[in-house]
């Protein structure tokens, strides 16, 4: 039963994100505002579909460290959860992303005309220097940025180095950073098509001021919350403990 109802959780997720590209593709002309509006409603089906079909609860958690202004989110990536659910709990967004989603049918559609920050990851310090410039322009405009600091979706326990973009970024543009951190990988494993019922905890943690910092100093500040919330939420970083003691 949990398979069928995985595939069937799976096959909405696919038609509905196409619908929503679709829509946000032909509405191009539309304010970004109100394009966001679009995507944002996806989010809302999606964690409503998520809810019912498959049994994947959510709590938003830390919702009072949301600061007004534009800021730079850092954000563990381990599914797609995340994805859609940083458009109902953050303002107006963009992301960083790789150019190559560009190129995926309806998705990468609609995805071109959320201005994100596109680069190609191969080309080093370019594609560094390219989410500062193109996140600086964003974040003028009043669109917060989205960063998967790690740079691809982590198994439940693990963890790498985070990427500096984000904390240069923020440095830069002189804008606080918001990270969070989400067990969503525990219920949605990376390449997996099976979806468990559980609680999915989203929890954003204190903004994180950036003004004459290191961007390197701020980046660890970053990991070091991130990680250790990780360790408190997530039951894979938890069994990955006891290995550990055990061993």
């Amino acid at each position: 039963m949990l398979f069928i109802r995985s595939i069937i959780f799976t096959t909405f997720f696919f038609l509905s994100v196409c619908i929503a590209a679709l829509l946000i593709t032909v509405f191009f002309f539309l304010p970004f505002n109100m394009r966001f509006a679009i995507a944002r409603a996806w989010g809302y089906s999606m964690l409503w579909a998520g809810r019912i079909i498959v049994g994947m609860r959510w709590s938003f958690e830390g919702l009072e460290h949301i600061p007004r202004g534009p800021c730079v989110i850092m954000i563990k990536h381990s599914s797609a959860f995340e994805v859609y659910a940083q458009l109902v709990m953050f303002p107006p967004q963009t992301w960083v992303v790789k150019h190559e989603l560009l190129w995926i049918p309806f998705f990468g559609w609609g995805l071109s005309r959320m201005q994100p920050v596109a680069i190609d990851r191969g080309t080093g310090h370019h594609a560094v220097k390219q989410v500062v410039t193109k996140g600086i322009d964003r974040l003028k405009s009043g669109i917060w940025i989205t960063i998967f600091p790690e740079g691809t979706r982590m198994p439940p326990g693990m963890t790498r180095r985070y990427g500096i973009s984000g904390a240069l970024l923020a440095s830069e543009a002189g804008v606080q950073i918001v990270p969070v951190a989400q067990n969503a990988g525990d219920y949605w494993p990376r390449r997996g098509w099976i979806k468990r019922p559980g609680l999915v905890r989203f929890c954003v943690g204190p903004a994180i001021n950036t003004a004459g910092r290191d961007p390197r100093e701020i980046n660890e500040e970053v990991q070091t919350w991130v990680e250790a919330k990780m360790r408190e939420i997530s039951t894979g970083y938890q069994k990955r403990a006891r290995h550990s003691a055990g061993a």
